[in-house]
């Protein structure tokens, strides 16, 4: 007994007796069989979570705050854009209101006729893509609307950004388009598209003629004075021939050259469309001619 109260009376001997006696209870809790944690674990899990969100909730609101920062920067750019995109569609429609107004007091002025009129009147049906044809040679698609409909062949085809190709057959409820890229997809007696820049049509001429498959792009040939043409005119087609309706997109010029024998220049364009991943087209209906 006097040999216990001695050994107790060491304090170091008695801080390692109960630190011993605490671990050989923890392990006896941790490899023992059971279903859940014991209230050691439960205690250190707890107090690591417990920092854990200390630390991490504060470290999660304040990214989050730089976040919104950085968002607010980038809707205060938009909505600067959406700004002056708005000025400046206010400022082209009473423009072009007043150009519609002018237009038809003109009209009737020289006594047109509703053909004249309605000439370039056009109505665009949606359509949607239900095959394609891949063949480089001779790609075409087919399109859910046809006879039924009033398709008929020699109708452009276009995609919201611009021309695409022209209506090569029609049956009861389908059509099939024949692309541009293709340039037998024209009409056999046409030697081209005729073309010319959007806002100088009556200083830019000359004809969509082949497209470059490795390119990607357009040549227009036959301009006689390239000096009106510049890098990043809009292309559109100027109705002359009768194939295309006049003003459809066909892309930007992206440079100008001279031609093959030096007498005339060449320019190439990008086209508007990209030729892939359709869903839906829309098929240019021109108004009908007047019956005599």
């Amino acid at each position: 007994m006097l040999k216990l109260f001695k050994l107790l009376s060491n304090k170091r001997l008695f801080i390692m007796l109960i630190g011993l006696i605490l671990f050989i209870a923890v392990m006896g809790f941790t490899l023992g069989p059971r279903t859940s944690l014991s209230w050691p674990e439960k205690f250190v899990k707890d107090t690591v979570g417990f920092v854990q969100y200390i630390f991490y909730k504060p470290a999660g609101a304040i990214a989050g705050f730089f976040e919104d920062i950085s968002n607010l920067r980038n809707l205060q750019k938009e909505n600067e854009e959406l700004k002056i995109a708005l000025a400046h569609y206010t400022r082209d429609k009473a423009r072009f209101n007043w150009i519609e107004q002018e237009n038809a007091r003109l009209q009737n002025d020289l006594d047109f006729t509703n053909a004249q009129k309605e000439q370039y009147n056009y109505t665009w049906k949606i359509a949607h893509v239900i095959s394609v044809n891949d063949d480089p040679v001779n790609r075409t698609i087919v399109l859910n609307i046809g006879g039924r409909e009033g398709v008929k062949e020699g109708m452009a085809v276009s995609s919201a950004e611009g021309l695409v190709g022209v209506v090569s057959h029609v049956s009861n409820f389908t059509s099939t388009v024949k692309l541009v890229t293709t340039m037998d997809a024209l009409d056999p007696n046409s030697n081209g598209i005729a073309v010319t820049a959007q806002g100088k049509e009556n200083e830019v001429f000359g004809v969509i003629e082949t497209y470059d498959l490795s390119s990607g792009t357009f040549q227009m040939s036959r301009i006689e004075d390239p000096k009106p043409l510049a890098k990043d005119d809009l292309i559109v087609s100027s109705g002359i021939g009768g194939v295309f309706p006049r003003g459809m997109i066909i892309g930007k010029v992206l440079d100008i050259q001279v031609g093959e024998y030096g007498l005339t220049y060449t320019a190439t364009v990008k086209p508007a469309a990209s030729f892939t991943d359709w869903k839906e087209l829309f098929v240019v209906f021109e108004p009908e001619a007047e019956q005599e």
